[in-house]
């Protein structure tokens, strides 16, 4: 990967220096001044109790005239100034090692804790495996949201999982959601016929997701997942024009209390997923976010030009716009999509950046098929940083 790809930004500092409080280079150099002062101070010490043999049979100075009574010999003096030395020098490399611990410590100091959490998407790809086989990869993934709803807002609704059959999705959520992974549906995407051209379409998608994957019965209504419950609903924000009304849809899922109906059972939970740039640049997704419901945002920092150019600027805006929201990091696993991070500059350079704001929640990956292309699967690596 070219790191060129990493400018300055708009502050005029680079993504790697602008991370530190305060620079190892820079501890390590105060450390160093420190030992060597002490230095000069042995010496000087060194040099004020230094007798030479001539001077102890002549000298009539009353600590010289101590040390000749003690019977001690030049031989024996010269042994204990070596040993002085020795124990000034063991000294120095003791603290020149506390100095780069510390340095380490104070570079981290400002990061926010690590969080382990890794939200994959699944359901582009017939030969990804199943639900299940993703939920059963060695804990990497915390969370999983099946893609797409992408036919809704005109009457008719569609689920796209490419082909994966649906017969046996209900029982690899419930299988998930028993390992402590919950399991989301995506809404929107990059291809089908959808949009929310009316306030009453976005009541009605509300309703047909409340009753056909959440905790809503109704007769007449298919569950294609029988009845297995979903966690919550993603909105994937890719396209849609200013007169589109999200923030309707998300209001109306709010109200829902549970995925299960009624008050028990664990809340209904929505997340978004918006493209890199702050702001997104569509009306549609602003009113959306401004509802304050959503508990995740996942910014995608792929497939746009410069999603990664600015990174830092673009990260520091979208999580102090949305305290209220954990916000997570998207990346892709494929390195033929644009905007590629090798595993590399995502450990020595975005993560430091990343992990510092308060509401940092983890990663989002671009896919699980990807993921499993990817070499010995991206997330593996990615999974001991987050």
């Amino acid at each position: 990967m070219a790191w060129s790809r990493y400018r300055p930004s708009a502050a005029g500092k680079s993504p790697v220096a602008s991370s530190w409080e305060l620079t190892p280079q820079l501890f390590i150099f105060i450390a160093s001044l420190h030992i060597f002062s002490f230095s000069l101070l042995n010496k000087s010490r060194l040099r004020r109790h230094t007798v030479t043999e001539e001077g102890l049979r002549s000298s009539s100075d009353p600590k010289t005239l101590e040390l000749r009574k003690g019977g001690i010999s030049t031989a024996e003096h010269r042994t204990r100034k070596k040993r002085r030395k020795l124990s000034m020098a063991r000294l120095s490399s003791v603290l020149l090692v506390l100095a780069a611990l510390l340095s380490v410590l104070v570079c981290r100091a400002g990061a926010a804790e690590k969080t382990g959490q890794i939200t994959v998407f699944w359901g582009r790809h017939a030969d990804e495996g199943t639900l299940g086989d993703a939920c059963n990869f060695d804990g990497i993934y915390t969370t999983v949201v099946m893609a797409f709803l992408n036919v809704y807002g005109h009457g008719k609704y569609q689920l796209d999982l490419s082909g994966h059959p649906v017969a046996g999705v209900g029982d690899d959520i419930k299988h998930c959601q028993s390992l402590g992974i919950p399991v989301f549906l995506s809404v929107g995407g990059f291809g089908g016929d959808y949009g929310l051209p009316t306030n009453q379409s976005a009541v009605d998608l509300a309703d047909h997701l409340w009753y056909s994957y959440l905790g809503g019965t109704r007769a007449g209504v298919p569950r294609p997942f029988g009845d297995a419950r979903l966690d919550g609903i993603d909105f994937f924000f890719e396209r849609g024009g200013a007169g589109e009304h999200y923030e309707v849809l998300a209001r109306e899922l709010a109200k829902r209390k549970s995925t299960r109906g009624g008050d028990g059972g664990p809340p209904l939970r929505l997340t978004a997923t918006p493209r890199c740039a702050f702001p997104d640049g569509r009306a549609l997704v602003g009113r959306a976010l401004a509802t304050g419901v959503f508990e995740r945002i996942h910014v995608r920092f792929y497939d746009y030009p410069n999603c990664t150019a600015w990174i830092e600027d673009a990260w520091n805006q979208w999580t102090a716009a949305y305290p209220g929201s954990k916000v997570f990091l998207g990346l892709t696993a494929s390195y033929t999509d644009a905007c590629y991070l090798e595993r590399k500059a995502v450990f020595d350079i975005v993560m430091p950046i990343v992990q510092k704001p308060d509401n940092y929640g983890g990663v989002m990956l671009w896919d699980r098929y990807n993921d499993e292309q990817n070499g010995n699967h991206y997330s593996s690596y990615v999974k001991n940083w987050v």
